[in-house]
């Protein structure tokens, strides 16, 4: 799963003077126990993108609502796949 997080500018701002954000994002990476994570400015908001695997959709709001009230987030789930799923999914349509 991508976990694409968009912070407001103000909230985030004061989540870093306040010594939060980079507790909520460390946090966020080792709970999800993330395959990787990248941090970016995307339609000048601070933005992170956290790759991990959703085991259970109920988690979605575990997950979210941190970002939600830390920091005022866009949260915006999109399934992806690695390599070895790809595999696994063109096999499955490709004639033997």
């Amino acid at each position: 799963m991508l976990l694409k997080v968009q912070m407001d500018t103000q909230a985030s701002n004061e989540a870093i003077k306040q010594g939060k954000l980079l507790k909520l994002m460390e946090g966020a990476v080792e709970e999800l126990d993330a395959e990787a994570a990248y941090f970016t400015v995307e339609n000048g908001c601070r933005t992170g993108y956290i790759f991990f695997d959703l085991a259970d959709p109920s988690q979605m709001p575990k997950i979210s609502e941190p970002f939600f009230m830390e920091v005022g987030a866009k949260i915006h789930y999109s399934p992806v796949m690695n390599a070895e799923d790809l595999h696994k999914g063109i096999s499955a349509i490709t004639p033997s």
